[in-house]
């Protein structure tokens, strides 16, 4: 599809991206709380027969109190609307067994993106429409259809998303890379996966592997300028540095409003290395062996702490 195809579209969109436990969901929470952005809530995820459109979805989520905004409760926050997704758009972009190209565009999913995404960026009038999307990058499918959007990717150290996925109930690697929902492994991976006596622990940890690939491949093709990519360690410990650069990213201002909104999250770097914890002596090794190049790709030392501060280049 060309960029004049797009030459109307109501806001500029911008994507949230990561594997899926990685700290997309604080990126994605924080940043909706600037005046200037657009988003889908889960109430209109939860409540798609109202119709709502999200008119009101800015100034709730910035009024109501930080409280009714957690998760862990009844709460009214920006959603990446899956099941919005699979009803007015298509089940394609929420349960993908790989990741999603140029090619997946039909001319029937174009409209219906578009739809999607236009309507609701035109009922809420914001300069900037923000989505997360986890797992699978999509960001062919994504461009193909947005020609101009921006991408934020969410980095985290792989050990940390493998032990966090193997908590987590949506997770199905514990039915084999044959019923998991990323697809069957590369032949390498399966190779090492079957050597360690198919431990449960690699096996997530080659998941994270695949999905960085997935991201490494999409990233060449985005144009300079349009890509950021943001490490949830440093996120969480210099917050205000970190988000100043996306909100910059994003070409919006950091105004006395989004300050507010800033203020009414809390960062901590508490569960940052608790994948020490959580896992046993022989998962950890296969994980920072199997891991290697990966991590030291994005500044973590196998076997020690992350390399303090690392940034990869945002192409800003």
């Amino acid at each position: 599809m060309s960029p004049e195809v797009r030459a109307g579209s109501p806001a500029r969109y911008v994507f949230v991206l990561g594997v899926g436990r990685c700290g997309s969901t604080v990126v994605h929470e924080v940043l909706a709380r600037h005046p200037a952005v657009g988003f889908v809530s889960n109430l209109e995820d939860r409540f798609p027969r109202l119709r709502l459109g999200g008119r009101l979805n800015n100034p709730l989520y910035r009024r109501i109190p930080p409280r009714l905004t957690r998760k862990g409760r009844l709460r009214c926050a920006p959603s990446e609307a899956y099941r919005l997704l699979d009803q007015q758009v298509s089940p394609v972009l929420s349960m993908p067994f790989r990741d999603l190209t140029a090619l997946d565009v039909t001319p029937w999913l174009a409209t219906r993106l578009e739809e999607f995404f236009d309507s609701r960026a035109r009922a809420q009038g914001r300069p900037v429409f923000l989505h997360k999307f986890t797992g699978w990058p999509r960001v062919g499918l994504l461009r193909e259809v947005f020609p101009d959007a921006r991408f934020v990717h969410v980095i985290r150290d792989g050990r940390a998303v493998a032990n966090s996925w193997l908590q987590m109930p949506w997770y199905l690697g514990y039915r084999g890379p044959e019923h998991w929902q990323f697809g069957l492994l590369p032949a390498a991976y399966q190779a090492e996966w079957e050597a360690a006596g198919r431990s449960h622990a690699l096996l997530a940890g080659l998941g994270w592997k695949l999905l960085m690939d997935a991201f490494e491949a999409a990233r060449r093709d985005v144009a300079p300028g349009h890509w950021l990519d943001v490490r949830y360690e440093d996120l969480v410990t210099h917050p205000r540095s970190g988000l100043a650069e996306i909100v910059t990213f994003m070409g919006l201002d950091w105004d006395d409003s989004f300050e507010v909104g800033f203020a009414a999250h809390r960062f901590t770097t508490a569960r940052g290395q608790a994948f020490r914890r959580d896992l046993d002596a022989r998962s950890l090794e296969l994980l920072d062996e199997s891991l290697d190049g990966h991590l030291r790709r994005y500044g973590y030392e196998p076997g020690g702490q992350p390399r303090h501060t690392h940034r990869t280049d945002s192409w800003s």
